[in-house]
């Protein structure tokens, strides 16, 4: 697994001096390859002119002179495409600009319909390519979404409406367009025909692109949150075919900022949910990033941990956007070094292409915002959070994976996208469901397949003749917990108010603050088919009070929708370890992250095939692996079964 550096040497005299620096400091750290940006962040005045891309492209090709004789690989970064924001700049060339849904106008960044950015585009990345650089990246800009000051972001341009309405087969009015396609309830066919319009035009730049490019170099993509990516009607797999051969992804995966180390559950979900996105073979680079840049931002212990969890997803190579652009030299960020050199011990301990993860199945669709029914006019509405069973589940220490499993776990909006099909699939085998995707598959005419009777999904505002939900009350059903046991609803968004059906067992009661009944709130029921199905009342259930009453009766939900076979690993002994189980070249392995500020000593629950673990390692932040169980705030325990 290789380091590769973003890296922005300055044009000017001190670029050949510049350059050896950074040269130097790659070597001394084991950093094989730099990625040079041009005209990144502060250096960034729009998108170039003729005069300054020839100062780029000097100060480039010293850089890749200097760092190729060092033994340097290089790759290149220009800085925009479309620009990520106005920040106060203005269009300098004639680009037809961004226009947002409303009509708002951007200064500095252009459409993707405009046949002048396209031109100017392939012109400059088929400049670039000349220098014989092995990657040049499409910056994260390369999307419709997040175009600051734009509100949502861009695609309503006239060249775009143009466009739509010769796929409609009429004109269209872009204020009537953004009401039909947020409009609540069953979508109305324009959503799918933009999200096709878009899609469309952004395989088209992408083929300019690459065909100015000639092959003389790879092309990487950038992406952004798999939600977003679904508004826009994003089809992965084209776009990859697109970019050509030998290309590069760089996925979305960790904030920017110290955050919560249970945060690091939704960094494992987002990069094990883009797995099945990309054709076999396509580079995996994630980007280690902080901003605004140096340890003031991100703390070296949690960048050495969303390093970790990168190696384990079995990436090929970090993408590491940890020093300023303006820093000239990288040797005034010398603790960057220390940083990479004290990571490589547990990197190469985990680091691993072949992975075959292990966990609770969480489906993903690309197409999903095409399929979603929403209550409010929005296109954030649409935008559809992939991970939040991910979430829920790995706090509490149950891992997942991408896809297909014995059970499967599906929470909101999503169950709007899934294929019939799949769904029939999904209910012959363990599927946990939440409260709205359990009112959308009763819609769907499934209820007697779910063990429930939806009545309705009730907000926490809404005041009707059954009173508020506050909590939920263990029944005697559910014989891990304590009879009787309490814990709040109060604060969800919305619970759904639902009755289990005959042959159905309740484990928990959803009460009023008078302890009311009000509705079953825990269902476990066995099919017809035989499939298990649980069903929370809750909407939101990664954002209940967590505890290990919760955890107990979760891990005993997991046991009933595996059938009795036990084909998980699931772990307890504290707070947020969460947990990566993975078939990998070098056998079965089991990691678990301490997400809590408390150490821990993971206690782990392992299904019968899976040996009792003789050594656990640890893995502590910026250390050497040791042997030992006591894992400490963002570290891991690692088990390995090498012959298993």
């Amino acid at each position: 697994m290789y380091y590769a550096l973003r890296f922005q040497v300055l044009p000017g005299s001190r670029a050949r001096d510049d350059a050896r620096e950074l040269a130097a400091f790659c070597l001394r750290h084991g950093i094989g390859e730099a990625v040079l940006f041009v005209a990144g962040e502060e250096l960034h005045d729009g998108h170039l002119t003729a005069e300054e891309a020839d100062s780029w492209y000097a100060a480039v090709a010293t850089a890749v002179d200097v760092l190729r004789e060092a033994g340097v690989g290089v790759s290149l970064n220009p800085w925009v495409t479309t620009g990520h924001a106005d920040r106060g700049r203005v269009d300098r060339h004639g680009f037809a600009p961004m226009v947002g849904p409303f009509g708002d106008v951007a200064t500095a960044q252009a459409s993707f319909a405009c046949p002048r950015w396209r031109a100017w585009l392939a012109a400059h990345y088929g400049r670039f390519a000349d220098l014989g650089l092995r990657v040049l990246w499409l910056e994260d800009d390369f999307r419709f979404h997040n175009h600051a000051p734009l509100i949502w972001g861009g695609g309503f341009e006239p060249g775009m409406l143009a466009r739509f309405a010769e796929l409609a087969g009429e004109p269209v009015d872009r204020a009537d367009l953004v009401a039909a396609i947020t409009a609540p309830g069953e979508p109305h066919p324009w959503r799918a025909l933009l999200q096709r319009t878009w899609r469309e035009t952004q395989l088209e730049v992408v083929a300019q692109v690459r065909a100015a490019v000639a092959g003389r170099a790879a092309l990487g993509l950038m992406s952004s949150t798999l939600g977003v990516a679904s508004v826009e009607g994003r089809d992965w797999r084209a776009l990859f075919t697109a970019l050509g051969p030998g290309a590069v992804h760089r996925p979305h995966y960790a904030p920017y900022v110290d955050a919560p180390a249970h945060s690091l559950a939704w960094s494992v979900a987002m990069l094990e949910l883009q797995r099945p996105l990309r054709p076999h073979g396509i580079e995996i680079a994630p980007e280690v990033e902080n901003y605004p840049y140096t340890h003031w931002a991100k703390s070296d212990t949690q960048t050495w941990s969303e390093l970790v969890a990168c190696a384990l997803s079995g990436v090929d190579g970090l993408l590491l956007n940890v020093l300023p652009f303006t820093a000239r030299t990288p040797a005034t960020f010398e603790r960057v070094g220390d940083l990479l050199d004290r990571a490589r011990p547990a990197l190469d301990r985990v680091a691993d292409t072949e992975v075959e993860t292990i966990g609770v199945g969480i489906p993903w669709y690309a197409d999903t915002a095409a399929h979603v029914r929403t209550e409010r006019a929005s296109l954030e509405a649409l935008d559809i959070d992939p991970t939040r069973a991910a979430r829920y589940l790995l706090s509490y220490g149950v891992p997942v994976r991408a896809g297909e499993s014995p059970v499967v776990a599906l929470f909101g909006d999503l169950a709007w996208a899934v294929p019939d099909e799949e769904l029939a699939q999904f209910l012959t085998g363990g599927l946990l469901l939440d409260g709205t995707a359990a009112a959308i598959l009763a819609a769907r005419g499934h209820s007697a397949s779910i063990g429930v009777l939806v009545h309705d999904v009730q907000g926490r505002e809404e005041h009707t003749e059954h009173g508020p939900y506050a909590m939920e009350r263990v029944t005697e059903a559910a014989e891990v917990v304590a009879a009787g046991t309490l814990y709040p609803d109060n604060q969800q968004p919305a619970v759904a108010r639902m009755t289990a059906l005959p042959g159905a067992t309740v484990w928990t009661e959803v009460r009023t603050p008078r302890q009311e009944a009000w509705g079953d709130g825990l269902v476990l029921f066995t099919n017809p088919s035989g499939g298990r199905v649980a069903v929370l009342a809750a909407t939101v259930p990664e954002d209940l009070p967590r505890s290990d009453t919760q955890q107990r009766l979760l891990h005993a939900v997991i046991r009933f929708l595996e059938g009795g076979r036990r084909v998980f690993p699931l772990v307890t002994g504290g707070a947020h370890l969460i947990p990566h189980a993975a078939r990998t070249s070098r056998g079965l392995r089991l990691a678990v992250a301490n997400g809590s500020a408390d150490p821990a000593v993971p206690v782990l629950d392992l299904p019968p095939d899976w040996p009792a673990p003789e050594v656990t390692t640890v893995l502590a932040p910026l250390s050497a692996p040791e042997t030992g169980s006591e894992v400490p705030h963002r570290g891991y325990l690692l088990v390995e079964w090498p012959s298993v």
